[in-house]
């Protein structure tokens, strides 16, 4: 492990880019193209800083590595995820002309939702990737939710097995975006 000190805090508004660019790592360039357009970037920075979409900074936990923001993750309770789509997809609506219909649900009413985790290339293999998730993970247990659950892309296995030695197990598999992707949950015990 490394001796560089490693902070995990709650996100702020002026933590727009380090998310922006998680939910850009998490989901994909050409992805986030498709969902958002050519100025992406700005368009999830705008989400970001809002208070009730799905990506909003109240959402989202980030990682400071010696005082420089070097990941973030994003999650929220599963029952709220059509009440924090609307307004995402409207502003993406409003912004790019893109509109979007029939997106699969990524989760279920019954489970806090870690929607999206990216640590900057630089600070990788560092375990901010596992800080963040289990962070955010026991959170949600600390809420009083009694399972966490996640997507991973069924071509990333490195990532499931991150998951999977963190607790997460597979539950059934879904498409999301044309992906095929592994449901996992971990449990409270």
């Amino acid at each position: 492990m490394s001796d560089k000190q490693i902070i995990i805090r709650p996100a702020q508004p002026k933590d727009a880019p380090i998310i922006a660019a998680a939910l850009t790592m998490a989901l994909g360039e050409e992805t986030m193209k498709m969902y958002c357009g050519e100025n992406c970037q700005s368009v999830l920075e705008e989400l970001v800083r809002r208070e009730d979409t799905q990506y909003s900074y109240r959402n989202a936990l980030v990682a400071e590595v010696d005082g420089v923001t070097a990941g973030a993750i994003v999650g929220y309770d599963g029952a709220r995820l059509y009440e924090l789509r609307e307004p995402t997809l409207r502003l993406i609506e409003e912004r790019t002309g893109n509109v979007f219909t029939g997106v699969e649900d990524e989760t279920n009413p019954d489970e806090f939702y870690l929607d999206s985790l990216g640590v900057l290339p630089e600070y990788r293999n560092l375990g901010i990737g596992g800080r963040l998730l289990t962070a955010l993970r026991d959170k949600a247990f600390a809420e009083g939710f009694a399972r966490a659950g996640l997507l991973v892309d069924t071509e990333n296995p490195k990532a499931e097995r991150l998951y999977l030695s963190l607790g997460f197990q597979r539950v059934e598999a879904r498409n999301l975006f044309g992906h095929r992707m592994w449901h996992l949950q971990a449990f409270l015990t």
